[in-house]
């Protein structure tokens, strides 16, 4: 076991990569010589070189459609896109090309791309660089879509989604990167399309994945302090999704609370809510709630704390569906 940060362990996880398969290539804007916006890349420039860590130009479409041609080819790029909000030049390539090239040639070709977005707010910034744009993403077939909220997951997702032969964007919790804990660099534990249980409990569940998951730990220990009994799940995998872990869970606790940062409105959190009502139907106790950013513009920074959800609306949302 070793200790390390969020970043730090997307880092290694990404020079595993670069040592394993000589087929594996780094794309972004200042990734190798700044080592990226959050020195995520750091060192691996210096070691791996120009021609394995490529320094990009101000181009997220150049650097998707650069990306999916290598694959074709029979590389293995992992593209980073510097912000969430910057993604979206890049949002053409991804859907209707990367998306789709396995289905449009009956499974004659793939293309093994890994997209990187850092994602979600708390960092004190603006629009385009504090959003949750996940939701857009799960809508479009032919994309595998995770958010590690840990360093463990941190570490083996990254070199997992690199090893698929599917697209793979990996959401980075971007207000965690600096947030420790331990690997086992030995043995990477569930499947990364897994959900995983993280706080047992028998009241109620909340549903979390990412930047939301110590927020979701942090209302399971207050709401004990009160007396009740709170299970959280790490969601892990957005695109697929794990419903079994879900469903076993609230046929247990009889209630389910899902948040995420994103808005609410059309957001990851409906889907969980609609799959769940039609599978849990006579096991719910209450409505499924959703509790998650609010239907706007990313707000400023001053006031971005009352957008993003936090403990005491985690809270109250548990206090609405216990009351029922």
């Amino acid at each position: 076991m070793t200790t390390m940060t969020i970043a730090k362990a997307i880092n290694e996880g990404l020079r595993a990569t670069l040592k394993n398969n000589p087929k594996a290539l780094l794309m972004g804007e200042d990734i190798g010589a700044l080592g990226g916006v959050y020195r995520v890349t750091e060192g691996l420039k210096k070691e791996f070189g120009a021609d394995r860590v490529v320094d990009t130009p101000l181009a997220e479409a150049g650097i998707i459609g650069t990306a999916i041609g290598l694959a074709l080819r029979g590389y293995h790029p992992i593209c980073e896109i510097q912000f969430d909000g910057f993604v979206f030049p890049g949002f053409n390539q991804i859907t209707t090309q990367l998306a789709k090239i396995h289905a449009r040639s009956a499974g004659q070709l793939s293309t093994p791309v890994v997209i990187r977005i850092p994602y979600g707010g708390g960092i004190g910034s603006i629009e385009h660089h504090s959003e949750s744009p996940e939701a857009l993403f799960a809508h479009t077939a032919g994309l595998r879509i995770i958010s590690p909220s840990n360093a463990h997951d941190a570490y083996w997702m990254i070199q997992q989604a690199a090893a698929c032969p599917d697209p793979v964007i990996v959401f980075e919790p971007k207000r965690r990167y600096w947030q420790k804990g331990e690997i086992n660099t030995d043995d990477p534990g569930l499947d990364p399309f897994q959900a995983r249980v993280i706080h047992p409990g028998t009241d109620a569940t909340i549903v979390v994945y990412g930047p939301l998951v110590p927020v979701a730990l942090a209302a399971a220990d207050a709401a004990e302090e009160d007396g009740h009994s709170v299970e959280v799940i790490d969601l892990r995998s957005i695109s697929p999704m794990d419903f079994e872990t879900v469903s076993t869970s609230v046929e247990k606790t009889g209630r389910l609370i899902v948040a995420h940062e994103a808005p609410t409105f059309g957001g990851v959190g409906g889907e969980i809510a609609a799959r769940i009502s039609e599978r849990c139907f006579y096991a719910l106790e209450s409505p499924v709630l959703r509790v998650g950013g609010f239907h706007m513009p990313y707000p400023v920074a001053r006031v971005e704390e009352h957008y993003l959800p936090d403990v005491d609306r985690l809270l109250e949302a548990l206090d609405r569906a216990l009351a029922y």
